[in-house]
């Protein structure tokens, strides 16, 4: 059977990528320490020494729009292409290819349906800053093979909160069921507290930094009766507009388990936002 060798949850910026390939004038006064912080997070992974990842993000509203939005979705495809127009002006991020694991998409949807998930696919999709951020960030290189997995995070009606957990807990089950000897990483970004639009947007620190001492508590600790017992859909709606990305952080403390304390947890206050990142060795400690 497949090894789940890694763990991983972290905050998807896109402007990480220009901030930390800036120079001189152009170069922000916090890139050097938040290209110190994902420099030690990208360590996490490679002494994990996976040979694929699955990797849970959202679609922006790029190729999933309001005329169909399914609320899980598998990429079942050789290669997806990224990023998008928008990402590449806005946030300057490049164009990439990345290698798909059709056996493993194939694995993880013919068994989802079965376990009672009604996971829609896609042959042809093209991934956007959710999966190609954190690919940036802890595997640059961009030689594994994946397994994205999407999630509705922005367009109502939202799956419930408690729904993530039970897809990452199941999500686990499928990888360490899948018939391979693979090692394998999940990795999954989201967001902590987080203003998109609104008022809260720019301000000096994430718009509601109780909520995101609350939250690494939370996942840094495994507490997902915490969680759950505090976090509805109505709730997510009060730390900032777009705070709804944080039940990607749920689904992936479904994947680590119950009472699991992250091996790594590290985070920095940016101008607007909360990173935070967060790593578990479901067999220990790698050497």
């Amino acid at each position: 059977m497949a090894e789940l060798v890694a763990v991983i949850a972290s905050t998807h910026h896109p402007f990480y990528y220009r901030a930390s390939t800036s120079t001189g004038e152009d170069r922000p006064p916090f890139a050097d320490e938040w290209v110190r912080k994902v420099e030690a997070f990208r360590e996490t992974l490679t002494k994990a020494r996976p040979d694929v990842l699955v990797m849970v993000g959202s679609d922006h509203f790029h190729q999933l729009w309001l005329d169909n939005m399914p609320q899980f979705l598998v990429g079942n495809a050789p290669r997806y292409d990224a990023n998008w127009y928008n990402e590449e002006r806005e946030f300057g991020l490049p164009r990439m290819v990345m290698q798909g694991q059709e056996d493993l998409s194939r694995y993880i949807l013919r068994e989802g349906l079965d376990a009672g998930f009604d996971l829609a696919f896609s042959n042809e999709l093209r991934i956007d800053h959710s999966i190609t951020c954190p690919i940036i960030t802890l595997r640059p290189q961009n030689d594994l093979p994946i397994v994205p997995i999407y999630t509705n995070i922005f367009a109502p009606p939202l799956p419930q909160p408690k729904r993530f957990v039970q897809l990452g807990r199941t999500i686990r089950q499928l990888v360490e069921s899948w018939p391979s000897d693979q090692r394998v990483a999940v990795i999954g970004t989201g967001h902590l507290s987080l203003e998109l639009g609104g008022p809260r947007q720019f301000g000096p620190h994430g718009p509601d930094p109780e909520f995101d001492r609350k939250a690494v508590e939370w996942i840094s600790t495994g507490d997902l009766d915490g969680c759950c017992g505090e976090v509805t859909l109505d709730s997510l709606h009060l730390p900032g507009n777009a705070t709804h990305g944080f039940m990607d952080f749920m689904l992936m403390m479904g994947v680590a388990g119950e009472g699991q304390k992250a091996d790594y947890v590290d985070t920095y206050d940016l101008f607007h936002t909360m990173e935070a990142y967060f790593t578990w060795y479901p067999k220990g400690v790698t050497a």
